[in-house]
């Protein structure tokens, strides 16, 4: 016995159990750990073409690996050493990096100069509140977006990719030794199969591939059967790439036309392949491309444009504004060092310092949301894009249906009931490895199938010719007796007529004839009329002269029969569908299925056919033709992946902003060009690798829940984004006529600054408020346009109410000299901090405010909270400090008089606004 290969594997075994601490203090030498090894390459393409050119046995030596896969204590050991398999870039970030990243934005920038300035000048009091304005955005956006990220991660962890993963199996090892030694053979059983999370992967590990997953590391072939790998994200070639197990091409020192490697970041289209992990993470051809691009070289969104666009007006008003304010108070008051002053008050109270983290908290806040609906958002700006949905392009399978297909008939080529298909089906079912289908699932399962299963074991498989959405069919062969084989293929019924030249009929193989091909399609019709999916069942015996079989193989076939299977209505579908349509959003139906049952099930689930375009017609249509024809139809069948993309990018560019909701491998492309591309967990990897959004239930109510969630993120922000810019053009209206006509500064430096940090703080609460179900109805967009529309026609509200303060404190109260100066900006404190802070709850709905409408108990609150203390500050010991004074009695029912009016004329002015521009 070799005791060596004993002592290696009871080792790797106790480890693995977690029982080497044991085990060390009684044999220390056996388990003195051997370090693994880790070759430093000179370059990463030089490792590459080593890998793809050198004997097989030497790279499994070179990677400590064998043909059955590493033991779990094997790949612990090797990731002990390489880390997980991770590219660089999607590490988090150090707290001091994403401290910095939440203080560099545009408004925190500009205060910090405004502050350094104050500083200079020896004004200590504005500095410190500009700087607590500074440190006060700074730190609840990094604590926000913390959180957020602690959440993504937690949330992204559900929907996580995995590989399929052979592990050597120890305790059977120790066993077959155990037993040798004793001279007793023991058969293998052989490798685990287990799916195991992508970053966990390691050089040397065997993985399995097969039609939909992603390339999880770079990888050397050991077998491979029909496969193509698109590898447009690396090579920008659009057709996918054929790989085998030996390099065929010539030689060359670009990796990537080593076609027996396969890269991270590529994706199987179709076949099936056994590989083993050459390199993973940063030292993958992928992660060295990472390296060079960053994520800040990616091209805003919509959404970030939008605020950007938001951002930079308001920066724009800003400086326009601020040196207007200083020219003309240095004119008419003389001291221009105040005016200076007092203008850069403004330049910080025209500032929204608190955009970043509201737009980042409220994002946040909708995403928790969201996971508690089921739905996991991967990109949070894709919320807004979720929100602002008004067409939805889905699949029949699994959204309109049950997802649960069951084998309803198996019949021959009229229609009568035929075992004799069900085996042949169940043979194709049970050999199959290629992608994984429900059909098959369905077959293998079927209850009458113990006799079947008997059947199988008599044959033994001798190669595959997988699926593909060219073909739409697969085949395997077979052989029962060692002097024949058989060819069994299924797929769509006229895939697989086209291959057929006969048919069994009546227990006989006869040839096809016109007569009996129009049979064969009347009977499958019928059947889909019925609901039913039709799949043909075709197979002819072979000479056993070879072992490996292609594509051009499946020629001269014998159509068996059918095997046709239901896949009921949901009992959610119609609801979901009829909520759907109340919010605003058209659903179409994109499948590839036939279209007898799509329409079908249409019909059952209550949604109209207007329209259908079959494949073909959408092959033969311009793009022009196409998007008159994608409004006024509901129903696209048997349609390829290129169909499906086509029709999302054409609806794109008519103006709508378009959802696809897909699962599979042929739902990538339109995945990538939807506006929101939408997922299961359970999808193929490059499906869920393509989504914005993944949910945790395939069903339409989740969706429209989704939405919903959106929607109501969005308004939250645009609340925000209106009163702040409304809010601030007010202000600076009413100091412009304040500055042109008092003696005196209408409020110092200071106040405008204390009046700014405490409006702030009232406004952290609304991502956390409730929103209107009027604004929930319909799709809302991001509209930078509108905003500076509202900004003109409300700002000025304010400020007559601004100006009706001055003239109260003026008139009434005797403040009209340079000695009444503090009295009358006390005045304006009040009534300015007051009218800014009420404004939120004017804004934030098109019903009456407080009485139609409420708004959260938490915006309730602060709001409440800092009113108090605007009032109060002036009143109490503080206000010498801050230069206030305490006001008359008299003076508190005119500022309610003042702020009641105001609400009215607001609210007067929402109901002209609404009927002639909208309420978004």
């Amino acid at each position: 016995m070799n005791l060596n290969i004993l002592k290696e594997t009871f080792v790797s075994f106790v480890h693995t159990h977690g029982m080497d601490r044991h085990f060390r203090r009684l044999a220390p030498d056996m388990f003195r750990s051997t370090p693994v090894t880790k070759e430093v390459p000179h370059t990463l393409a030089e490792t590459l073409s080593t890998a793809a050119h050198v004997d097989i046995n030497e790279l499994f030596k070179t990677l400590h690996s064998r043909a059955d896969g590493l033991t779990e204590a094997e790949a612990d050991d090797i990731r002990a050493t390489v880390g997980p398999n991770e590219v660089e870039h999607e590490k988090p970030i150090s707290k001091w990096v994403h401290l910095w990243q939440c203080y560099k934005n545009p408004f925190n920038l500009l205060l910090t100069v405004l502050a350094t300035v104050s500083y200079l000048t020896e004004d200590m009091k504005a500095t410190i509140v500009i700087g607590s304005m500074v440190v006060l955005s700074t730190l609840l956006r990094f604590v926000q977006e913390s959180r957020s990220n602690t959440a993504a991660d937690k949330l992204k962890a559900m929907v996580s990719n995995t590989a399929t993963v052979l592990r050597h199996d120890l305790a059977e090892d120790i066993a077959e030794e155990a037993l040798r030694y004793f001279d007793v053979t023991l058969h293998p059983k052989g490798a685990r199969r287990i799916e195991l999370p992508i970053k966990k992967l390691v050089p040397g590990d065997i993985v399995q591939l097969s039609a939909g997953d992603m390339i999880p590391a770079d990888l050397r072939l050991l077998t491979a059967k029909d496969l193509f790998i698109s590898q447009a994200a690396m090579t920008g070639e659009s057709l996918p790439v054929e790989k085998f197990v030996v390099h065929r091409g010539a030689t060359t020192t670009n990796p990537l036309e080593l076609d027996n490697l396969c890269f991270m970041g590529t994706n199987v289209v179709s076949g099936s392949a056994t590989a083993i992990v050459v390199t993973t993470g940063n030292r993958t051809y992928f992660g060295a491309l990472a390296e060079r691009v960053t994520a800040s070289d990616r091209t805003p969104t919509a959404f970030q444009s939008g605020v950007n666009k938001v951002s930079w007006l308001l920066i724009r008003f800003m400086m326009v504004m601020t040196p207007v304010v200083f020219f003309l108070n240095g004119l008419t008051k003389g001291d221009w060092l105040e005016a200076f002053l007092f203008a850069m008050s403004i330049a910080v109270g025209l500032t929204p310092e608190m955009l970043p983290m509201i737009v980042t908290s409220t994002l946040a806040k909708g995403a928790v949301a969201l996971s508690r609906k089921k739905v996991i958002v991967k990109r949070l700006d894709a919320i807004q894009n979720f929100g602002a949905m008004d067409v939805l392009c889905t699949d029949k399978t699994g959204t309109l249906t049950q997802d649960k297909i069951f084998l309803e008939r198996h019949t021959d080529i009229l229609g009568e009931q035929d075992d004799l298909v069900l085996e042949y089906a169940y043979l194709n079912s049970h050999y199959q490895t290629g992608l994984k289908n429900l059909l098959d699932v369905a077959v293998l399962e079927h209850a009458e199938l113990q006799r079947e299963m008997a059947l199988a074991s008599a044959y033994r498989k001798v190669d595959e010719i997988p699926f593909d959405f060219q073909r739409r069919r697969m085949s395997v062969v077979v052989s029962e007796r060692e002097d024949h084989h058989e060819l069994i293929c299924k797929g769509a019924v006229e895939e697989i007529v086209s291959v057929c030249t006969h048919a069994r009929h009546n227990g006989e193989v006869v040839p096809f004839t016109k007569e009996l091909l129009q049979e064969i399609y009347e009977t499958t019709s019928s059947l889909n009329a019925e609901g039913l999916r039709v799949v043909a069942v075709a197979a002819k015996d072979l000479p056993p002269t070879k072992e490996v079989y292609g594509v051009a193989d499946e020629s001269d076939l014998v159509l068996i029969g059918y095997i046709a299977f239901l896949d009921p209505p949901k009992e959610s579908t119609k609801p979901a569908l009829d909520a759907l349509k109340a919010h605003g959003i058209t659903v179409k139906i994109l499948t590839g299925d036939n279209e007898l049952v799509t329409a079908k099930i249409c019909r059952q689930v209550g949604l109209a056919v207007d329209g259908m375009l079959l494949g073909n017609d959408v092959e033969k249509m311009s793009d022009a033709d196409l998007a008159v024809a994608v409004d006024t139809t509901t129903v696209f069948a048997k349609l390829s992946p290129t169909h499906k993309e086509r029709i999302v990018r054409v609806l794109h560019d008519k103006g709508h902003v378009v959802g696809f909701m897909g699962d599979g491998i042929n739902d990538a492309p339109a995945l990538r060009a939807a506006d929101i591309g939408i997922s299961v967990d359970t999808a193929v990897d490059i499906a869920k690798e393509a989504a914005d959004i993944i949910l945790l239930e395939k069903s339409l109510m989740v969706l429209e829940e989704g939405v919903l969630e959106g929607r109501k993120t969005f308004a939250n922000m645009l609340k925000y984004i209106k009163m702040t810019a409304s809010s601030n053009f007010g202000n600076v209206f009413s100091v412009l006529v304040a500055s042109a006509f008092l003696p005196f500064l209408p409020m110092l430096p200071l106040h405008l600054l204390v009046q700014n940090l405490l409006y702030d703080i009232s406004q952290i609460t609304i991502p956390f408020d409730n929103v209107d179900k009027e604004f929930l109805e319909k799709p809302q967009r991001w509209n930078a346009g509108e905003i500076g529309r509202f900004m003109v026609f409300f700002g000025p509200i304010s400020s007559i109410f601004d100006i009706t303060t001055f003239a109260l404190m003026w008139y009434i109260f005797g403040a009209n000299t340079p000695e009444h100066q503090t009295l009358f900006q006390s005045g304006w404190f009040i009534e300015g901090l007051l009218s800014q802070t009420l404004i939120v709850h004017m804004i934030r709905t098109r019903k009456i405010p407080f009485f139609q409408s409420r708004a959260s108990w938490a915006l309730m609150s602060m709001t409440i909270i800092i009113m108090l203390v605007g009032i109060l500050l002036p009143m109490s010991p503080l206000a010498h400090y801050f230069k206030l004074q305490a006001l008359p009695l008299t003076y508190f029912p005119w500022l309610l008089l003042i702020l009641v009016a105001y609400a009215v004329l607001t609210q007067a002015m929402k109901g002209w606004y609404a009927r002639r521009y909208g309420w978004q």
